[in-house]
């Protein structure tokens, strides 16, 4: 998911999208698609439950997806809703490209509108009048959340609702003691990397509740959903692992110590006996939280 102005998503959350902008990036060839995408097809099923539990009085026709990335929500949201029209918003140029092309895919590009814009700009976006705004993992990558919620609520039409999904963090694949020779390395990985964007992404991990509700929102729902989702041979989960693993080593090659260097290296290496798509103990990992709001 990169909203409208850049971050891993999902999503999904990922260490290193960007400099702040929408959960998804800019329009470097950096990898970002290919998580998302990724992550969008782990946790499709995921994602449909949570839309179907939403606290919707009816189900709505002018939907947003705010920070929509490659389309994760977007076509999720089509697929429950039949008569509604989205509007997927997003900083980057090429996720709204390839967003359009899958709905002209699919055939529901009628159904879709593409919006490119930086949530943080002083000017929003028109964004119409929705019944129902879908923000997931685009929230923690805005400099002036609070100013974005607010504009948010604005633009809902009395009584619209606001379904906030947000990541505790990065999923992680590996187990804990792996691999044999340098256990812990995914999660020294990823504290590195918390540490280089945590300046740039301080709302990572905030509580949207009290947000909310100082925007002017009721916050009619909050829960935390805990995901642990075992690989199988040859699916996405084992192709996600490792192009996030190739991301974090981009983004912290530069301070890992020498010995974690060398077996990341490892795990990455495809003709190699360690590759990580190798591995029979891959599983995805993630706790995510979801408030729906209100606007009154």
């Amino acid at each position: 998911m990169t909203p409208a102005h850049p971050h891993p998503s999902h999503g999904a959350e990922h260490d290193g999208r960007h400099a702040h902008h929408t959960h998804h990036g800019t329009d470097g060839n950096d990898g970002q698609a290919e998580i998302l995408d990724l992550d969008a097809e782990v946790l499709s099923g995921h994602t449909a439950s949570v839309i179907a539990r939403l606290p919707l009085t009816a189900a709505p026709d002018r939907i947003v997806d705010l920070g929509c990335g490659t389309g994760a929500g977007t076509f999720a949201l089509l697929d429950h809703f039949p008569g509604a029209r989205v509007t997927a918003v997003d900083a980057s140029a090429g996720h709204l490209q390839q967003l359009r092309e899958r709905a002209d895919a699919l055939g529901t590009g009628g159904r879709v509108r593409t919006v490119r814009a930086d949530l943080d700009a002083p000017d929003p976006p028109d964004l119409g009048t929705p019944d129902l705004v879908w923000a997931s993992a685009s929230l923690h990558h805005l400099a002036h959340p609070d100013a974005v919620l607010r504009t948010v609520h604005r633009t809902l039409a009395p009584g619209g609702l606001l379904a906030v999904v947000e990541p505790a963090g990065f999923p992680r694949f590996l187990p804990v003691d792996a691999p044999a020779d340098r256990p812990g390395l995914e999660e020294r990985l990823h504290a590195l990397a918390d540490g280089l964007h945590a300046e740039r992404m301080p709302h990572r991990g905030a509580d949207w509740g009290p947000l909310l509700t100082t925007a002017g929102f009721t916050v009619e729902d909050t829960r935390t959903i805990v995901l642990d989702i075992p690989a199988a041979p040859g699916d996405a989960i084992g192709r996600y692992a490792l192009a996030a693993l190739r991301r974090l080593r981009a983004t912290v090659a530069g301070t890992l110590g020498a010995e974690d260097l060398d077996a990341l290296d490892r795990l990455l290496d495809l003709t190699g006996p360690q590759s990580v798509l190798r591995r029979a103990d891959l599983a995805l990992r993630t706790e995510r939280t979801i408030w729906a709001a209100r606007r009154p």
